[in-house]
C-alpha cells in the first residue's frame, strides 16, 4: 500500500524534528550496557522517570550481571516493585543476568538476534540497548513512535515490527536511532494520545495529519 508521504517529504518532517528538539535522547539513566538493558526492561509499561528513580539504587545493589543472576527473588521484586508487572520483570531480569554469564561471558551481546533471545528482550529494547549503548542502528517502536510514524502517514501498519520495517525503509540508516528519539520527544510534548495539541505544534505546514483534518 503506498504511504501518504514520499521520502522527501518524511525527511523534510524529521529534519524539523532535529530542530525543534535538538538534545532530544535516550531518557533511561545508565553507565553501562548492562544498565541501560535492565533499565528498558524495567521501562515496559512503565515511565522513564519512574524507572530511574528504581534504578538509582538498583544500579548500586546489582552492579553486574552476576550480582543478579545470584538475586534473591522475593527481595528483587520488592526493589522493582512500583515499575508494575514487578513479578514477570523480575524472574527474567534473575533469568537474563543468568544467560549474560552462561552464554556470553557476563557481557551483554551486540547482535539484535542474540539480544532477543534474552528473557524479557524483545525487538523494542534490542533496538534500543544496540543504538544507545553500542552505536548500531536500530529502529525503536514504542507506542509514541507508533502513533506519530501512522500520523505522519510514515506507516499504515499496527504491529511494532511492520512498522519498524516501514520506518527502516523510508529513513536513511544513519538517522534510525536519533529519530526514534525525536518522535518519542514530539509525542511527550506535543503529539500526544489521544488528541494532539496541533493547535500550537510548528511542524502543521509538514504534518499529513492536520492537512486531512482541516480537509474534513
Amino acid at each position: 500500500m503506498k504511504l501518504p508521504v514520499s521520502q522527501k517529504k518524511a525527511l523534510a518532517l524529521l529534519y524539523r524534528l532535529y530542530r525543534l528538539y535538538p538534545h532530544a535522547h535516550c531518557a533511561l539513566n545508565y553507565r553501562t550496557p548492562f544498565q541501560l538493558l535492565v533499565a528498558t526492561i524495567l521501562s515496559a509499561q512503565c515511565t522513564d522517570k519512574r524507572v530511574n528513580k528504581v534504578t538509582e539504587s538498583l544500579f548500586e545493589k546489582y552492579p553486574d550481571p552476576q550480582a543478579l543472576a545470584c538475586a534473591d527473588l522475593p527481595t528483587l521484586e520488592l526493589d522493582i516493585r512500583s515499575t508494575g508487572f514487578y513479578r514477570n520483570k523480575a524472574t527474567n531480569l534473575v533469568l537474563c543476568g543468568q544467560r549474560l554469564l552462561e552464554r556470553h561471558g557476563g557481557q551483554v551481546p551486540t547482535s539484535l538476534e542474540e539480544l532477543v533471545r534474552l528473557p524479557g528482550v524483545g525487538r523494542k529494547t534490542a533496538n534500543v540497548v544496540l543504538g544507545n549503548a553500542f552505536g548500531i542502528p536500530g529502529m525503536v517502536v514504542d507506542t509514541h513512535v507508533k502513533r506519530l510514524a501512522r500520523r505522519f502517514g510514515w506507516t499504515v501498519n499496527e504491529t511494532p515490527e511492520k512498522i519498524e520495517q516501514d520506518l527502516c525503509l523510508l529513513l536513511p540508516r544513519e538517522h534510525w536511532v536519533q529519530s526514534a528519539h525525536l518522535l518519542i520527544w514530539h509525542g511527550r510534548e506535543l503529539c500526544k494520545a489521544p488528541v494532539p495539541l496541533c493547535s500550537c505544534c510548528p511542524l502543521q505546514e509538514d504534518c499529513p495529519r492536520v492537512g486531512v483534518v482541516r480537509a474534513r
